[in-house]
């Protein structure tokens, strides 16, 4: 009897009730800032103001949509962590008919309630057997409307080797970003840290949006990618933030076409 008693007085030590009073305080005042700072710990789902497969083919003139590829592989959709998603092949009939960015397939996938960042094209395509070339975040500016915005994104390149089987090239750039919380980041890091210092919104989500130039035999220089991708964007991403991601309020929000113009 007296050694039970004395384990139990070890509950009542100084050092333990003020463990006990710390955690107690921490938890409340975890509570009472939420309840008074606004602070949003636990995010809840942040749905898309329209579908993505409902984006209206004209608003992208004068690029056309060729194809409008979905995924039936019920792994790969899993791994992919969403079925909001659209993987289409865009056209620009501006370029010349053999050109190597005449056509890209543009890849948007989106997330409502964001507790990791996955399938990035690091992961994507090295797992299907491809190596990566090349590697390097790059700034993409965007300009629509007159204005002109500078957007964080990465530009890679992928390869294979042995012989050709497919009119696809044996090498070629993807180049994408994120969109969190009514920001940009241009890697999965980024993303990551946008989406961890989000603490004042209740709702949180991510988007990728990916462009591959992997629809002609030939392969387009870095140069011709980025400048292509550029000018895609300029027309996509607008669109996206008008009509289909929701509007949030973000550290740095800002959106293509709402900064100032380009300087001379």
């Amino acid at each position: 009897m007296g050694r039970v008693m004395t384990d139990k007085s070890q509950h009542f030590q100084p050092a333990f009730v003020i463990c006990v009073a710390v955690l107690a305080l921490t938890a409340g005042g975890m509570s009472l800032a939420r309840k008074r700072l606004g602070f949003y710990l636990d995010k809840e789902p942040a749905s898309l103001k329209m579908p993505l497969d409902a984006i209206d083919r004209t608003s992208l003139l004068p690029y056309k949509v060729i194809t409008e590829q979905t995924i039936g592989n019920t792994e790969v959709l899993d791994a992919l962590g969403t079925s909001d998603y659209i993987q289409w092949v865009l056209e620009d009939p501006r370029q010349a008919s053999d050109s190597a960015v005449r056509r890209a397939m543009l890849f948007i996938t989106y997330y409502s309630q964001p507790d990791r960042v996955p399938h990035v094209p690091e992961e994507c395509y090295t797992g299907g057997g491809y190596q990566r070339l090349d590697t390097e975040d790059v700034k993409l500016a965007i300009d629509r409307a007159g204005s002109h915005r500078d957007v964080p994104g990465r530009y890679l390149v992928f390869g294979t080797s042995g012989v050709r089987l497919t009119a696809a090239p044996m090498q070629f750039p993807v180049i994408y970003l994120f969109r969190v919380n009514s920001e940009y980041a241009g890697n999965r890091t980024q993303a990551r840290m946008a989406l961890n210092r989000n603490i004042f919104n209740r709702h949180a989500y991510f988007s990728k949006v990916e462009l591959v130039f992997n629809q002609s035999f030939s392969i387009p220089t870095k140069a011709d990618a980025l400048d292509a991708a550029e000018r895609m964007l300029g027309v996509i991403l607008p669109v996206l933030e008008a009509e289909h991601w929701p509007q949030l309020c973000s550290p740095n929000d800002g959106g293509v076409g709402r900064n100032k113009k380009r300087k001379d």
